[in-house]
């Protein structure tokens, strides 16, 4: 981040003059202040006066958002083209495109800030924790979750769904494992139960089946059930 600019309670002209400019050269802008805002295209939509904050994408999207929510209130996809103006005293805010023809309009009747950013990001998401990451790193490494563990499958399928990871115990016991990225409850702990359920109905009558959820932690609850059914818990986190 090389540049930022920034007003507070800025007049309609000096918010004007800042956003176009900004805009206009690929920055991005944000508008914070109380606002109606107006959509007409696929449908249409309409927000009566409220504090909001506006943001407006180098690559063309812009988002309205409220203070409740993750997801903004109103939006346009990357491509739109943005327009800003000053119309009867109060700042304006178009978002526009053709295909398919729509448009989102905010109007200010306060500002009560404005900025922009020098804003670069060459980095493409790369998502880490997931309960896959979780699964090779135990198959990298058996250990982690007792001495003497051998993974023998992935995704072995039973009449209550697939397990995560079918192995064998030090004993020879058959061993399988349900992973979890997060801290879980009873609901994992059932889940795992109907596993074990399942795969001892159709093994031998004399398989001992040992059932292990794997997660970062359990609630008291979870914990509690593991104990009642003869299950297992070992903590791990995905790499």
């Amino acid at each position: 981040m090389t540049a930022v600019e920034t007003l507070t309670y800025p007049d309609p002209t000096d918010a004007l003059d800042l956003a176009s400019r900004n805009a206009d050269r690929g920055a991005l802008v944000t508008l914070v202040g109380t606002c109606t805002v107006e959509y007409e295209g696929r449908a249409a939509s309409s927000l009566g006066l409220g504090d909001r904050h506006v943001m407006l994408k180098p690559d063309g999207a812009a988002l309205v958002h409220t203070d409740e929510g993750q997801q903004p209130v109103n939006w346009q996809p990357p491509g739109c083209e943005h327009s800003i103006s000053v119309d009867d005293g109060s700042l304006v805010v178009r978002s526009t495109r053709s295909t398919p023809e729509e448009s989102l309009e905010v109007a200010f009747e306060t500002v009560a800030h404005a900025a922009a950013f020098d804003v670069t990001d060459s980095k493409d998401l790369a998502l880490t924790g997931t309960e896959a990451d979780l699964k090779d790193r135990i198959l990298d490494e058996p250990a982690l979750v007792e001495s003497g563990f051998t993974p023998l499958a992935t995704e072995r399928e039973t009449p209550a769904g697939a397990v995560d990871i079918y192995g064998e115990d030090a004993d020879g016991r058959t061993t399988i494992l349900e992973l979890k990225r997060r801290r879980v409850g009873p609901d994992a702990v059932g889940q795992l139960g109907r596993y074990v359920d399942a795969l001892e109905r159709d093994l031998h009558a004399d398989t001992e089946v040992r059932g292990i959820l794997v997660a970062p932690s359990v609630t008291d609850r979870a914990r509690q059930l593991l104990a009642e059914k003869g299950l297992e818990f070992v903590s791990l986190e995905p790499p």
